[in-house]
């Protein structure tokens, strides 16, 4: 399965517009550092029609060294998790 690349969403908006490569690589960049940051202060993102990014505040939990099979304590932890919008999830799943 291929990989969509940072690279290859800047070549695509390229061909689709009349802007130079350096400046779309900066606009790419620049929404991935809104993004980051937002993510960093815990804010949600949404997509209409796409989907929303959550963090995640997970708790330490009990874990196991499956080499010395001793007992550890992983510590807390962020994630995100990506939910698909409903339009999106009839999109993907819509026999076409």
């Amino acid at each position: 399965m291929p990989t969509l690349t940072k690279a290859a969403i800047v070549e695509a908006i390229y061909e689709k517009t009349d802007r130079h490569r350096t400046d779309i690589q900066e606009y790419v960049n620049s929404l991935l550092e809104l993004m980051t940051g937002a993510l960093k202060k815990d804010q949600h993102l949404l997509f209409s029609g796409f989907g929303k990014f959550e963090v995640y505040a997970k708790e330490p939990r009990r874990g196991r060294n499956p080499q010395t099979n001793t007992a550890i304590t992983l510590p807390a932890r962020k994630v995100v998790v990506f939910r698909l919008s409903r339009k999106f999830r009839a999109t993907l799943n819509s026999e076409e």
